[in-house]
């Protein structure tokens, strides 16, 4: 069996017995990984005055896993600036929050140099290669060019923009064609995948055979691949003691009301502060609802030195502030607002005792949130889903309430018909719901992509790659 490299921007593998902040991918690679006797390379998340390649080599939780440390310019441009304050907005079609900087697209091409640089000594020629996400676009490319012809896949975990919006980043064409360096391109949805398309065949003239983008010589498979749970571990994890204790804590401090729950990285792309002024509406509009109802929103602060991050902060205190100011009486907050984490275990007690969950970020690739919340849920009296239509999970999960969330009008309509949705109508969207998140689970992904991946390639030419990404931004 082949070994399996996967390579992201940062590693963070669950230690045995450890339940918060399980990521997605650590559960999503962690399987393969040890079946393969394969190894995790990124960046440990950790500083050094000069880089010099070291690599530190550790094995957790099963998994081996190889880390680099970055210097602090590496970290501002590349982290920092590049991917967090260029691509991420850009890529969430903010472009108005999109910051175009000449030394954050060097220090993006500098760092991916030195992934391709550090991690080429360490590969075999049978090992496959699964790069992820908007970090490391051109890794595939850079390996490419020190002479590597192992089969490289590539996996975007966020949307990908239309032309129209690519196309105001400077480089667009040469970090585009840098993906078609790999092997596989895997999305979180249709749409994220016929954007690509659309892009490569009008800028590239690439001619599509089936699943295949052609571009001088090479043939890139594009899946459409959403991520999932781990539906072996949910079920578990639903009915463990932090869960029950979270729920019971929850049902009590409610005292008989229904429980609105948004959970979500504190992020301008998740559409909370027009979530706040939804809910604000749904109260003005329906005051019968008042004192009979709660939101719980958990927001996580994430990228704090990124000031549109230190602004959405202060916004959503001094929203969730005016309408607790307005409609909070002596026994009742509308709104909980709570700027911290909760283990796994907690989070899903918590989706189980709330009688709606609100999920409606502006733009998601996946948001694995809402399939949280509808596998946490008691089949005998389910909550009800509401989610934004921009999500990737709303390719999916066709039965939640789907609202647009750029409309106040439209969430507060949907966060009263759920709670007003009789049972029997509840049961049946959860179960189809359900059956989707069990069927495409996170091992169906792992799984559908690592054969995508193995397929034996036909005849191809490498193409001359250009440099992308490179310091012209």
């Amino acid at each position: 069996m082949p070994r399996l490299i996967a390579i992201s921007n940062r590693v963070q593998v669950e230690t045995e017995g450890e339940n918060a902040n399980r990521g997605g991918l650590a559960v999503a690679l962690a399987a393969a990984l040890r079946s393969s006797n394969g190894l995790w390379f990124g960046w440990s998340g950790e500083q050094t005055e000069e880089f010099t390649g070291q690599i530190t080599f550790r094995r957790e939780g099963g998994v081996a896993t190889a880390t680099i440390d970055l210097e602090a310019q590496d970290v501002d441009e590349y982290y920092n600036g590049f991917a967090n304050r260029t691509l991420w907005p850009l890529f969430h079609y903010r472009l108005d929050l999109t910051e175009i900087a000449r030394d954050f697209a060097g220090g993006y091409a500098r760092v991916n140099e030195r992934f391709a640089e550090t991690l080429g000594p360490l590969l075999e020629p049978d090992d496959l290669i699964w790069v992820h996400d908007y970090h490391l676009m051109p890794l595939g490319a850079r390996l490419r060019m020190r002479g590597f012809d192992n089969r490289i896949g590539f996996f975007l975990h966020i949307p990908w923009p239309p032309s129209s919006l690519l196309m105001s980043l400077p480089n667009h064409r040469d970090l585009v064609e840098s993906l078609l360096a790999y092997d596989v391109i895997g999305f979180q949805s249709d749409e994220w995948r016929q954007a690509f398309i659309d892009y490569v065949t009008a800028q590239f003239d690439a001619e599509m055979d089936g699943e295949y983008a052609c571009h001088k010589g090479r043939r890139t498979r594009l899946l459409d691949c959403p991520i999932g749970l781990d539906a072996a571990d949910f079920g578990s994890a639903v009915h463990s003691l932090a869960a029950k204790q979270a729920e019971t804590r929850l049902v009590v401090s409610a005292v008989g009301r229904d429980m609105i729950v948004g959970v979500d990285r504190l992020d301008y792309s998740k559409g909370l502060q027009e979530r706040f002024a939804a809910y604000e509406l749904l109260l003005t509009k329906r005051p019968e609802l008042r004192e009979k109802i709660a939101l719980l929103q958990i927001a996580p602060p994430s990228r704090g030195d990124v000031p549109s991050y230190q602004q959405i902060r202060a916004d959503l205190s001094a929203l969730s502030g005016s309408i607790n100011g307005e409609f909070a009486s002596i026994d009742w907050v509308p709104i909980r607002y709570v700027n911290q984490g909760y283990s796994r275990d907690e989070l899903f007690g918590i989706y189980r005792a709330s009688k709606v969950g609100l999920v409606t970020p502006l733009r998601d690739g996946m948001n694995l949130v809402a399939k949280e919340y509808v596998a946490a849920q008691d089949p005998a009296d389910p909550g009800v889903l509401v989610l934004s239509c921009f999500a990737g999970a709303a390719a999916q999960l066709k039965e939640a309430v789907i609202v647009n969330p750029h409309s106040a009008e439209d969430i507060a309509d949907g966060i009263a018909r759920a709670l007003a949705m009789p049972l029997a109508e509840r049961q049946e969207r959860h179960k189809a719901m359900l059956e989707c998140i069990t069927r495409q689970d996170v091992n169906w992904w792992s799984q559908t992509f690592m054969e995508a991946l193995a397929e034996v390639p036909g005849p191809d030419s490498r193409p001359q790659l250009i440099e992308a990404g490179g310091g012209k931004a």
